[in-house]
């Protein structure tokens, strides 16, 4: 079996108005990714910034400060084989225009700024740490193994 990995998910606020949280969640469940943590959560300006801080030079900053805490969002850490690479896949381009249908934003999305997911991303290897890091302390993560693990890897 390959070693786990974990990976930062957010269900932003148009996700959770939209009704999609258990949609998404029960996604990752059956591609057979393990949720090690989950939170409902209204993230403040600080954190928002801190969040997107690589696009603070960006004229779309504060669209997407105020977005991201205009409501609440569902936070979660994934874990499993090439979790950031699953999930990445899972969740689509970030236009929803451009993904494919089964994807969540392909099926759920109509529009770049109300794209119903955050992933982390597989590109940035720092990313995934720094995002959990931002959202979560270590105890709030569990360890722990799903009784189906012997049928998902070899």
């Amino acid at each position: 079996m390959s070693e786990d990995e974990r990976t930062f998910v957010m269900v932003k606020p148009d996700g959770v108005q939209r009704g999609l949280i258990g949609e998404i969640v029960s996604r990752f469940e059956e591609r057979g990714l393990k949720l090690v943590g989950g939170k409902f959560m209204q993230i403040d300006d600080d954190l928002a910034h801190e969040h997107y801080g690589e696009h603070e030079d960006k004229p779309f900053f504060d669209d997407l400060v105020e977005f991201i805490t205009s409501g609440p969002v569902f936070a979660m850490v994934w874990e499993g084989a090439d979790a950031t690479r699953q999930v990445r896949s899972m969740v689509g381009e970030t236009d929803p225009a451009e993904s494919a249908p089964g994807t969540i934003r392909g099926d759920f999305g109509l529009d770049l700024g109300r794209n119903v997911i955050h992933a982390s991303d597989h590109e940035d290897e720092g990313a995934n740490e720094r995002e959990i890091d931002l959202f979560f302390d270590e105890e709030e993560l569990l360890d722990y193994e799903r009784i189906d693990a012997a049928w998902l890897y070899e």
